[in-house]
């Protein structure tokens, strides 16, 4: 980097917490927006609020300082033969000593109405004599009279400074000769650019480009950046793929009649049509002589858990030790609970988690072999946890491990068939980038006599006449939860806590014996409490978002989810997802604070529809891949330059030409990309690749 001009060791340090570590990589830097400073108004004829680029002088600037600390206001006119236009800039009190009203200048900004005329907003500011030099002094920055690339801030560097410091890369580089990792037949089917060009058209766009392509991100250029990068993306998961099931796996499953039928003893109810053809995809590729890998996704209540406990059960039958791993001990119990209802006194499980009692002896009987199944949290996963003859690993809500956490416990056994479930419905574009080298199977249909959960989204002002709702179910004999974001009240959030609603609780309801469950909650208690609450005993629980997943009571009606502001959309789907398991049908109210427009935006979603998929994709738009899964890390993000969600297109084009690059390898001008692939791994420590 120490060939751009302007990048020393403390710009050198800053732009790699961004991941920017080369002159290639800031060159890919990609402008966020870009501005048409082509056409030179007059002042008379503006018409209408837009962004102007205008030629005149500048007098009567000063400063004023405002009352937030560190702000100040520069206010003065703008003029040209036609007319004055007043113009304001926020923070940037230097333009008081570096313009004059002798000097003519290029200004482009924002014009809005005041009064009955226009302001100028934040323009830009250069002067016409530098102005007029062109692209000799593109270097500072100065780009008027044409298209200009405005950048966004990058390792917390400044957009203006970003934008002086690629300006010197492109001067730096010789982009029409740069080196291209991608195969020319790929770039040739797409009719794409190469990579030197795609980098001129967008850092320095020519004078008759479409600016609206531009802004749209749909040009050529656009379109060779960011497949080039899902490409590699694509390629990393397509080889760990093939290293996972290109070696034959050791054990062996039983799908014989005799099995088959032990594994149907276990249904309390008869399968839908999906959970079937999952079922027959799982048992296909347990029979099959390569490890499984599998994505198993199903909505709220969909029923992935008895797929997850036939899968068991085959391996059971086939002398084969499993292990379903769970997050969160609350969650763990559940599936604990619930195995032990399907399985019964067939098979011997045991809970192993970090405050389970008999871990030594689940330990001891899980390294002799004496146990089949074993449930539990990372814990399955410390040293000391030994399977005898592993074979199938069953991780649910895989979203909330570290990928280092997966690849330990797959390294239990040296072929595992892995089964991956969530609850959380992954949009397609998400599925293909975190978990493109699994198969994906989609559980989408519920089970008979479950509806659909009625939603209410209401202000925080109803919750007297909800509450009054709520006491009429509870007399009715149903079950409620009521969720809040907080245990304890906070000075820094405002938002209802469990001490602030509990006194009010106890007192108005104390007939349905109220519990409370949260975080901070003793492991022994917590058990206690969801026990007393699945049987019935206690018919209402106040609660945090420890709920969201795994909890299974079918008599549970109705929640109420408090300061649902707070929370995320999908997050408020699977907080719905508790109630309405049974044949009664479920009712879930959202009481709300004072509302952004990003929250109201979520709950008008949450309210329209209780469709996952549509609320997850949903969800991606506003929060971005990184965000909803959990996988964001500082100075790392998953993509740089494609989006998810606006190139879905190239992302499925780059999926398929990633496998059959790799399945048929040794196809010509592949070296490169493959190398740079290896070197570059896109997931922490390789990623994937390590499980």
């Amino acid at each position: 980097m120490s060939e751009v001009r302007g990048v020393g060791p403390v710009r050198c340090r800053q732009l790699e917490t961004a991941g920017v570590k080369t002159v290639l990589d800031l060159l890919q830097v990609v402008p966020s927006r870009f501005e048409d400073r082509r056409e030179i108004g007059l002042v008379g004829e503006i018409r209408g609020p837009g962004r102007y680029t205008l030629r005149g002088h500048l007098r009567d600037l000063k400063r004023i300082h405002l009352r937030r600390r560190g702000m100040s206001l520069v206010r003065g006119i703008f003029s040209d033969s036609t007319g004055d236009l007043e113009a304001i800039w926020f923070n940037r009190p230097y333009l008081v000593q570096q313009t004059r009203s002798d000097t003519e200048y290029l200004v482009h900004g924002e014009v809005r109405r005041k009064d009955s005329g226009w302001q100028l907003v934040n323009a830009s500011v250069e002067a016409i004599e530098a102005a007029e030099q062109g692209e000799e002094t593109a270097s500072s920055g100065r780009f008027a009279g044409r298209i200009v690339p405005i950048y966004q801030t990058t390792g917390g560097i400044g957009h203006a400074a970003v934008s002086r410091l690629i300006a010197a890369a492109v001067e730096a580089s010789d982009l029409e000769n740069t080196v291209d990792w991608m195969p020319r037949s790929l770039l040739e089917r797409h009719c794409l650019p190469p990579l030197g060009k795609a980098l001129a058209e967008l850092h320095r766009p020519a004078d008759d480009a479409d600016v609206g392509a531009l802004d749209r991100r749909t040009t050529p250029a656009h379109g060779r950046l960011a497949y080039g990068e899902l490409l590699e993306l694509q390629v990393e998961l397509a080889l760990v793929r093939r290293r996972r099931v290109r070696a034959a796996k050791r054990h062996s499953y039983r799908h014989d009649t005799d099995a088959l039928r032990r594994v149907r003893a276990i249904l309390p109810f008869e399968l839908t049509a999906a959970q079937r053809r999952v079922f027959d995809e799982v048992v296909a590729d347990l029979t099959s002589a390569f490890p499984m890998t599998r994505l198993l996704q199903g909505d709220v209540g969909s029923g992935k858990t008895i797929v997850a406990a036939m899968a068991l059960v085959l391996a059971a039958e086939s002398g084969l030790q499993s292990a379903l791993m769970a997050p969160t001990e609350l969650l763990a119990e559940q599936h604990y609970r619930a195995l032990k209802n399907i399985l019964g006194s067939r098979y011997p499980l045991a809970l192993l988690t970090g405050s389970a009692a008999d871990r030594a002896e689940s330990r001891a009987a899980l390294a002799a072999g004496e146990l089949p199944i074993v449930v539990g949290t990372h814990a399955l996963i410390q040293e000391g946890v030994v399977f005898r003859r592993p074979g199938l690993v069953v991780i649910d809500e895989q979203h909330r491990f570290g990928v280092g956490q997966r690849s330990t416990l797959q390294e239990k056994g040296e072929d595992l068939d892995l089964l991956v479930m969530t609850a959380t419905p992954i949009p397609r574009s998400l599925a293909l980038t975190v978990y493109g080298d699994l198969d994906v199977s989609v559980i989408d249909e519920l089970p008979p006599g479950r509806t659909p959960v009625e939603t209410l989204v209401l202000p925080a002002e109803s919750r007297p006449k909800v509450y009054d709702q709520l006491g009429e179910q509870l007399a009715a004999k149903g079950q409620a939860y009521v969720v809040c974001p907080l245990i304890e009240a906070s000075k820094a959030i405002a938002a209802t806590s469990i001490e602030g609603l509990e006194e009010e609780i106890h007192r108005r309801f104390a007939a349905y014996r109220p519990l409370v469950l949260h975080g901070a909650t003793p492991a022994d208690e917590r058990d206690r409490i969801m026990s007393a609450f699945a049987a019935g005993d206690s018919r209402f629980l106040l609660a945090t978002t420890i709920i969201e997943v795994g909890v299974d009571v079918p008599a549970a009606t109705l929640m109420v989810i408090e300061s649902a502001e707070r929370f995320g959309l999908s997050q408020l789907h699977q907080l719905r997802g508790r109630v309405g398991r049974g044949s009664g049908r479920g009712l879930c109210i959202a009481l709300h604070g004072p509302l952004g427009d990003d929250a109201r935006r979520r709950l008008d979603i949450f309210g329209e529809t209780v469709d996952g998929f549509a609320i997850a994709e949903a969800d991606l738009k506003i929060r971005g891949p990184g965000d909803f899964l959990g996988t964001r890390q500082a100075g790392k993000p998953l993509l740089r330059i494609a989006s998810i969600v606006e190139d879905r297109d190239w992302l499925e084009k780059a999926r398929d030409d990633a496998r059959a690059m790799v399945e048929a390898s040794g196809l010509p001008d592949t070296e490169r990309l493959l190398e740079r692939v290896s070197a570059n791994p896109r997931f922490t420590g390789g990623g994937l690749a390590g499980g």
